[in-house]
């Protein structure tokens, strides 16, 4: 007789117990993630060509909802100004508050606060070559403000478009309602921050919870099948498990007849004698 109790279905308690157990914590975890993301991130698609390559007409991306007070530098932001158009835009922050922003250097790069910046997002120009813009420009940005620009320094329209205005092409940081985390499509993951950045006051901002949610989310996915499939799996196996004890167990029986027979033949014939 085993020793393992069994349920009616065939598989152990313990195994059932653990199965539910591990369905539950999926479902939460699962759950949770997706309800952490939609708390945390905004969904965006991007209209315009303004920020390739780092972001291609129509990708779809997710941006953290945060406060313009967090913004800097190399950042790119979504950000909702009537000036500049009446739907909300992409473009990256280059200066906060208090930065003199200037294009070009000898070698064709952005300066803020007189410190060249490299920026390995851009792509080559029409002559091959690449430079931070294609016509000269220094600004000053007012405290509270940011100087944005798109990635595709040829054809964005952005806060060098503006610099007659007001504020020298900048915006307010209260125009900022979210951050771009990650690109979920075509599936590039997280945003690099611009390490060229870095040096400069303030530091580069942390990216958000995605690669934790993300982490959430498989994990409960991957828990709830393997919950969810223990008990068919069991159930297939235990059957195959007493069709081949039933097979043994007739073997057993159809050799023990045998010999039976061949003892009778054995002990008749020797009486015979």
């Amino acid at each position: 007789m085993s020793g393992t109790i069994r349920t009616k279905d065939g598989h152990g308690r313990l195994g059932s117990v653990l199965s539910g157990l591990a369905v539950a914590v999926g479902c939460a975890l699962f759950l949770g993630g997706f309800a952490w993301g939609v708390l945390v991130y905004r969904p965006y698609t991007v209209p315009t060509d303004s920020m390739t390559p780092t972001l291609d007409v129509n990708s779809r991306v997710l941006a953290e909802r945060i406060d313009g007070a967090e913004v800097k530098r190399g950042d790119v932001v979504v950000f909702e100004d009537p000036l500049w158009a009446s739907s909300p835009m992409v473009k990256r922050v280059v200066a906060v508050g208090g930065d003199t922003v200037a294009c070009c250097d000898g070698d064709g790069r952005l300066t803020v606060n007189g410190r060249a910046v490299d920026e390995p997002y851009l792509g080559p120009g029409i002559d091959g070559r690449k430079t931070a813009s294609g016509e000269e420009f220094s600004a000053t940005v007012p405290e509270g403000s940011l100087f944005l620009l798109g990635d595709d320094r040829h054809t964005s329209l952005d806060s060098r478009t503006h610099l007659e205005e007001a504020g020298q092409g900048s915006v307010p940081r209260s125009a900022v309602v979210a951050r771009v985390d990650a690109v979920v499509w075509p599936a590039k993951g997280l945003l690099d921050r611009p390490a060229s950045f870095a040096g400069l006051p303030g530091g580069l901002s942390e990216p958000g919870p995605f690669t934790t949610l993300l982490t959430m989310i498989t994990a409960g996915g991957i828990l709830v099948f393997a919950g969810a499939a223990y008990g068919p799996v069991a159930r297939l196996l235990g059957r195959r498990s007493d069709g081949g004890r039933a097979g043994a167990a007739g073997t057993g029986a159809g050799a023990g007849a045998g010999s039976g027979a061949v003892k009778r033949t054995g002990t008749g014939t020797g009486t015979g004698t």
